[in-house]
Formats: structure tokens, sequence, C-alpha cells
């Protein structure tokens, strides 16, 4: 699964837990909301577990529910807990004896570079909870 399309997943999922409260929800209903299958839920819970987000209690009764409060989760942890490969990646072989290909990968890390720290940015201003306030306000 692509990168932005986990941390979209991620953030729907923790959307869903933060409006469930304490209650716990199975990767079934989960995967309901998503429309997806449980199977992709459980990949991206797992990385959500490993970076203390999200816990789980197995079993018949169990299932999912947030290990934090959604206002201190930020989109920044989500984006990093998801996202393990460069959100934007140069093309490998470019030709060193053209003037634009010899040089074009040391101009390109300083934009990329760039951007993401913008990006990393927003997303650290941003929470779970701003985002269920969102979609609350739009139902």
């Amino acid at each position: 699964m692509p990168a932005n399309l986990r941390f979209s997943v991620a953030l729907h999922i923790l959307t869903l837990l933060a409006a469930n409260g304490t209650g716990l929800l199975t990767s079934e209903e989960i995967a309901s909301s998503v429309d997806t299958n449980p199977v992709v839920i459980r990949r991206v819970m797992a990385s959500l577990r490993e970076n203390g987000l999200v816990e789980s209690r197995p079993g018949v009764n169990g299932g999912w529910r947030l290990k934090k409060s959604p206002a201190s989760i930020t989109l920044c942890k989500v984006f990093e807990s998801v996202h393990a490969e460069d959100l934007l990646v140069m093309h490998a072989h470019p030709n060193p004896d053209c003037p634009i290909g010899g040089h074009i990968r040391d101009s390109l890390h300083k934009v990329f570079a760039d951007a993401e720290k913008a990006l990393h940015g927003s997303l650290s201003n941003q929470t779970v909870a701003d985002v269920l306030e969102d979609v609350r306000a739009r139902a």
C-alpha cells in the first residue's frame, strides 16, 4: 500500500477510534468504515501499535482503542508511524556528463528536504482531535 494511502487509512482509523471513546472496535468494524479488508486494517494497526498510538485486547470481546488522547496525537506522529520511505524520491541515474544531470540531484535534495520539513511542520500543528472535530462539523 502506498505511503500516502497508509496515512489516510491510519487517520481514518484513529478518528473512528477517537469518536468511539474508550470502547473497543474490532478490525472488522473498522474495516467496514474504511471499506477495506480487515487484513489491511490489521497491518496498519500493527504500525500504530508499535508507535504507541493504539492498543488491543485479544479474544472474543477484544478489539482496538486509542492508547492516548486524540488531542495528544499529532498528525506528524501518525505520518511517521506509517511512513517508512522518503516522501519525495529522485530518479536514480541522471546523466553525470550533462550540465543539468550532473547536478540535479544535489539541487533537488534541498528542494525535497524543504518540502518535507514544511509538511512535518504543518502536520505537527494538527491532531486527531482536530480531524474528529472537522468530521463532526461536516456530518
